[in-house]
């Protein structure tokens, strides 16, 4: 659509200030905000808003609060907003509107419940934040006009601000979870405008959604592909459809007439180019083209979007069978294998949060700048945890760009939501909404349901979730779908690198475990330096203490007694602290070992395990210790260093019986090639290398045939007794003769008299 500038002045008035984008279709308002105690109350004051934003930031910037706001106690400032309303205002004179124009006001999102009033006059209330709000003002339209957009107070159900309990506020509702509290999450309810919004004015003739579908044959050979084009009045019109390679080059062209306002085209394409994860070859994305034309064949409407070629499927394990070899005469090992283009993958990746608290500030480079870390991790999944929302749109189009594959969860996690008519309403209105904008991308891989619902006592008939299978099926039939993570034979935890309640290091309990999946795991570990000291006043800074600014930002209490900055694990390694640069750098060695450790055995444990996916891989504002890759804003750990290196598509890896090690003990691990790729490895020579004190002991070698594709091999078992050694740390150096790629350094704790913790 096209705009004439002169139209465009006219709404640029004293009454508000209007931006326009690059192709002068969307007109985007100055807007006020103002909040009240009661919905009838007025605001007595106005503020500027940043649209999107949050509402917190808007009174935070106006009522000069302290900042930043993540500093120190900063974030309890925001408390008192919960019971308030808020609303947005703004102004403009009517538009110019010709030969049956309308004008829309348009928002991808809102954030919770509200209500949008034009002039006085309520045209729409949803609850619902992912819902797109599309509403037609023209014919409440004077010459003078207010819009407003009135946001009701957070739901709350009453249950008190701890970590166990408050997530229960969101139970009756489709908003986020995490927003009440988590382990990593401060309570901290955001509210507003947080995704595009703007004004618009539309022809009368106009498209609404041209949607690509299609199946591919069992050879993925062909195509066959469906158009669905939905709009006003494009009934009797003309079109030209075209398709185009990655290349660019034209593939397929179609054009006819379109008989009804819904209307569907067939197409196939010959040969398509797969799009295929991270590690598994390119992600080959199509452009494809839809053109409205004219009686004259000139251009009214044309929509132009991505489609990748790909088929996924959630198959059974391999020997996920009993000992007898018959599979199991009930669901006892649900699949939890993804097949992408008939061929098995390895998952290997993690559990992504939103990267901001505020998520009407996360903007696409913020998105890229983490998802690239995220590739370059050597990783093709992504968890979208359902605590959390769901991503703007270019979250899933760089994920398309970069071969991400996406496991999307529901915005439902850790609680018993209702079989209440009006919540599985709100429900369903959100699960439709996000299907049909998720559906469309090449690397939506899997629905969920929601986080860990079946721990808290829901079922398989719970009917929301019922509802949410019935939705996915009727929208995205070939998308798979689960009901809750964890699921039988999947696993979430361990969460700490010793747990003194079992007794083990992560060495023995994931040596010792047997999943299909492991779908979330951890080991946290205090956050860097820099992180800390941008929050924490200097006279806090060491040693830890609860009570301080180390408690606000989940380094104590927050899930366990001691919690994430685990300061009994610290001691039982390496003794008491000395200083804040000591206890970091021991703590994230322990993270960076200890994940390295999971990662590597869950691939050892392949084909019966089929996925490992941390937890998590970033957080949202900055924690003291957390089990995170990555520290807010975009910090990166040592631990996502040696995950990266744990997740190459071939590596020689050690089974080491743990991590601490003490003098004269017999030393001992055994030696793996390990292949997740579809190439078949040549021979190599492989050396173990001992490391200590500035000597080094070669401890075997191994004539390794090589590995078959998406195979591993199994070397030899190495015994030898530890030297006296003078330093508490050694290093076990596995070298690839001919392939530095392929090659592991594992660091490990040595113990003797002559060593003080």
């Amino acid at each position: 659509m096209k705009i004439n500038i002169l139209r465009m002045l006219l709404l640029i008035t004293g009454f508000g200030l209007f931006a326009l984008s690059a192709f002068a279709q969307q007109i985007y308002p100055d807007w006020q905000i103002g909040y009240h105690k009661t919905e009838t109350v007025q605001p007595t004051r106005w503020y500027k808003s940043v649209v999107p934003g949050a509402v917190q930031l808007d009174v935070m910037n106006a009522e000069n609060y302290k900042q930043p706001w993540w500093y120190g106690e900063n974030v309890s400032q925001f408390d008192w907003m919960e019971d308030f309303w808020f609303t947005y205002k703004t102004t403009f004179k009517r538009p110019e509107l010709k030969n049956g124009e309308r004008f829309f006001f348009f928002s991808k999102g809102i954030d919770y419940h509200f209500k949008i009033i034009l002039n006085g006059k309520i045209l729409l209330e949803q609850e619902g934040m992912f819902t797109y709000v599309d509403v037609d003002l023209t014919d409440a339209l004077n010459d003078n006009n207010e819009l407003r957009v009135v946001i009701f107070p957070v739901p709350n159900l009453g249950f008190e601000n701890k970590v166990e309990t408050a997530r229960k506020n969101a139970r009756e509702s489709a908003k986020p979870a995490v927003s009440y509290g988590w382990d990593w999450h401060p309570r901290l309810v955001t509210r507003g405008i947080w995704d595009e919004t703007y004004l618009t004015i539309r022809e009368p003739i106009r498209l609404n959604d041209v949607s690509v579908s299609y199946t591919l044959n069992d050879e993925l050979t062909k195509a066959i592909i469906k158009i669905d084009v939905s709009g006003k009045q494009v009934e009797g019109r003309s079109y030209r459809w075209t398709l185009k390679d990655p290349d660019g080059k034209l593939v397929v062209e179609k054009q006819g007439m379109l008989s009804f306002d819904v209307s569907s085209i067939d197409a196939v394409l010959l040969s398509p180019k797969l799009w295929q994860p991270n590690g598994y070859g390119d992600p080959f994305l199509y452009t494809s083209d839809f053109v409205l034309l004219d009686k004259n064949n000139g251009e009214l409407e044309h929509s132009t979007s991505k489609t990748g070629f790909r088929r996924i499927r959630l198959i059974a394990n391999e020997k996920a069978w009993d000992d007898n070899g018959t599979f199991p005469a009930t669901s006892g090992f649900p699949p939890s294998c993804l097949e992408v283009n008939n061929r098995r993958i390895f998952a290997k990746g993690t559990n992504w949060v939103h990267p901001e608290i505020f998520v009407g500030t996360i903007s696409p480079e913020r998105y890229r700048e983490q998802l690239v870390l995220a590739k370059n991790a050597n990783f093709n999944l992504l968890r979208v945890w359902g605590g959390g929302v769901v991503n703007k749109e270019s979250f899933f189009e760089l994920c398309d760009e970069l071969g991400l594959l996406i496991w999307q969860e529901f915005p439902l996690a850790c609680n018993v939501y209702p079989d209440k008519p009006a919540y599985l309403k709100v429900l369903e209105q959100e699960a439709v909404s996000i299907v049909k904008r998720v559906k469309k991308h090449a690397c939506l891989a899997l629905w969920s349901g929601g986080n860990e619902l079946f721990w808290g006592g829901m079922t398989e008939q719970s009917y929301p979730l019922r509802l949410l299978n019935s939705v996915c099926y009727k929208i995205d039939p070939q998308t798979p779908f689960i009901n809750s993570s964890p699921f039988i034979g999947v696993g979430h935890g361990h969460y700490l690198f010793y747990d003194n309640i079992i007794g083990k290091e992560v060495f023995q309990w994931m040596a010792e475990a047997r999943r299909t999946a492991y779908t979330e795991f951890g080991v946290p570990s205090i956050s860097n330096i820099e992180v800390l000291k941008s929050f924490i006043p200097e006279g806090e800074h060491f040693p830890p203490k609860e009570g301080t600014a180390w408690s606000v930002h989940h380094g104590f209490g927050a899930w366990r007694k001691s919690s994430w900055t685990e300061m009994e694990t610290y001691r039982k390694y390496f003794g008491e602290p000395e200083s804040l640069e000591e206890l970091v750098t021991n703590s994230q060695l322990l993270q960076s070992e200890g994940l390295k450790f999971i990662y590597e055995e869950a691939r050892r444990q392949k084909p019966y395990c089929s996925m490992a996916l941390n937890w998590c891989f970033q957080e949202p504002w900055p924690t003291a210790a957390n089990n995170s890759l990555i520290n807010w804003p975009n910090n990166i750990k040592p631990a996502y260093y040696q995950v990266a290196k744990a997740c190459r598509p071939v590596l020689a890896s050690v089974r080491l019986q743990k991590f601490e090690w003490h003098e004269g003990e017999d030393f001992s691990f055994d030696l793996f090639l390990l292949n997740d790729s579809y190439i078949q490895t040549e021979k190599v020579r492989i050396t173990v290398v001992l490391q200590y004190d500035g000597k080094e002991i070669e401890l075997m070698t191994w004539d390794c045939p090589g590995a078959e594709p998406f195979k591993n091999v199994q070397g030899p078992t190495m015994y030898s007794c530890l030297p006296r050694m003078e330093s508490n740390l050694f290093t076990i150096s596995v070298k690839v003769d001919g392939h530095p790629e392929y090659e592991s350094v594992y660091k490990l704790l040595y113990s003797g008299e002559n060593i003080k913790k």
